[in-house]
């Protein structure tokens, strides 16, 4: 009996050891909560404590208004409205002083066919009353603004990056590199703000993702686009770029694996059919191995990566909208099965009920376990998947 107990708990460890995981994963587990079933677009979301309650609220980049639902009672707070004629287009929301409540920025003018006098950058400013109209104020844009970020900077200050979707003037995806660029608050403002350029290069560049990897002040970026996956770091001062994969590339987010090194998941093409998985090589110059995770999406939109299992490690959820080319809309969960990510998992999470224009994976209720926020466009609504895993 002894033998046999120690044989098993040798091989039960040598498994764990070659795998990363000490058992199979546990199956994911969802309670679906519409809280919008009003919504025009759902161009953006974003999650962080608006009224500095303590709980992270959602805030909702929709075609023509701004607005955050409060947690836990989800009421909606309109607190801008036709910024400019053309839709909003993304939001980011961020405590940049402290203060325990979040700052706004929101781009809008979005006309992606008009690639020099699109586009627009507003930072709002909070009244008192934060359920309440803030005020917008305009910033310098670039043509075709399309996504942004609030990422710390070399000194621990935050700055708000934004990236357009084309270069100034292209046709088909071609011409001169659209301008990423970051900008520095001033004291009041409603100043001038300073701007710098990160990167002026790619093209057809949809989505991007603020990083720390080297636990240092400043976050990096990965930037995704016509020429693949960009790595952008500036621990000199300067910003500078490498190359991780070569595929254009629509959306990105970075994991860990169970083996602790780290992936990159995308959807390829831009508004792509596949879900993609690239693992750290051992020579950090070389190009990212490639994987196909999935090559059936319809019109790929979204890429969330978080530990929703609970296990250690990092899963990728993918969110598609069906909307060109037709099809029924959904969101996946892959899951890696050993250590370096050769074997993965696919478990269905939604279907034709939200057309997943964005999605964002955050914890919600305080339980430690990473609900999901979908926002749906044909369908109009924007949605919680309630994280039940384990029960």
């Amino acid at each position: 009996m002894k033998t046999s107990l120690l044989t098993c708990l040798l091989t039960t460890t040598l498994a764990t050891a070659l795998t990363g995981l000490a058992a199979d994963p546990p199956q994911p587990k969802f309670r679906a909560q519409d809280i919008d079933t009003a919504v025009s677009i759902g161009y953006g979301i974003a999650i962080a404590d608006v009224d500095g309650d303590g709980k992270p609220d959602i805030i909702l980049a929709d075609q023509k208004t701004v607005q955050w639902y409060h947690n836990p009672d989800w009421k909606k707070h309109v607190i801008a409205e036709n910024l400019t004629p053309q839709d909003n287009v993304c939001v980011a929301a961020q405590d940049i002083d402290g203060d325990g409540k979040c700052e706004i920025a929101v781009g809008a003018g979005w006309n992606p066919g008009d690639t020099v006098n699109s586009g627009a950058v507003f930072y709002l400013i909070p009244p008192a009353d934060r359920t309440q109209k803030w005020t917008p104020v305009k910033l310098h844009h670039e043509p075709t603004v399309h996504r942004m970020h609030w990422v710390k900077n070399p000194a621990g200050k935050w700055e708000l990056i934004v990236k357009p979707l084309h270069g100034k003037g292209n046709k088909g995806g071609e011409g001169v590199g659209g301008r990423v660029l970051a900008y520095s608050m001033p004291a009041d403002p409603k100043a001038e703000w300073q701007t710098s350029v990160v990167s002026d290069f790619m093209h057809l560049a949809h989505n991007f993702q603020p990083i720390n990897w080297d636990n240092d002040p400043e976050h990096e970026l990965l930037i995704g686009g016509k020429e693949g996956v960009w790595f952008f770091g500036r621990s000199t001062g300067e910003w500078k770029k490498r190359q991780f994969t070569d595929q254009l590339t629509g959306e990105v987010r970075d994991g860990k694996l169970p083996g602790g090194n780290r992936f990159i998941a995308t959807i390829e093409p831009m508004h792509g059919t596949t879900a993609a998985f690239y693992r750290q090589p051992a020579k950090g110059k070389a190009l990212w191995p490639r994987q196909v995770l999935d090559d059936t999406l319809k019109d790929g939109h979204a890429v969330a990566v978080s530990d929703v299992l609970g296990i250690g490690s990092d899963q990728v959820i993918i969110g598609w909208r069906g909307m060109n080319p037709k099809g029924v809309p959904g969101v996946r969960l892959f899951t890696p099965l050993d250590a370096d990510g050769t074997k993965w998992r696919t478990s269905e999470l939604s279907g034709a009920e939200v057309a997943i224009e964005d999605l964002k994976a955050a914890d919600l209720n305080g339980d430690g376990k990473p609900d999901l926020i979908l926002a749906g466009r044909q369908t109009k609504n924007l949605r919680i998947l309630w994280n039940e895993t384990g029960k």
